[in-house]
């Protein structure tokens, strides 16, 4: 999320049910978006709408994946690790933290799709 983001425009990105429900289904394990549209109960097109929303500020991140037929699909992972709102001196503060990723799970993430 970019400095210049501010507070009531994330605020209305998380207030959309199925922004928040792909952000806790894709905490778990990542998720193509036809089984989020399963899991969630949304349209692919209102499922795909969320998707573009919430990686515009950086909450979820999408990979690549090859399937066994040799195609690619995109799944989707939570980046959103933790969000804090305080109120300090008669303003809000926001404070978003991502998830980390070790290099060598990156990396063996990435070998296994190879195979």
């Amino acid at each position: 999320m970019s400095e210049d983001t501010d507070l009531s425009t994330l605020l209305a990105v998380l207030e959309d049910e199925y922004a928040r429900d792909i952000l806790t289904h894709t905490s778990v394990e990542p998720m193509s978006a036809s089984t989020l549209s399963e899991r969630c109960d949304a349209s692919l097109p209102t499922i795909y709408r969320r998707l573009d929303r919430l990686e515009e500020y950086d909450l979820i991140t999408e990979e690549t994946e090859l399937a066994p037929d040799g195609n690619h699909y995109g799944v989707y992972s939570a980046n959103l690790d933790r969000l804090e709102l305080s109120l300090e001196d008669g303003s809000f503060a926001l404070e978003l933290t991502y998830r980390e990723e070790d290099v060598a799970d990156k990396f063996t993430r990435m070998w296994e799709g190879m195979r």
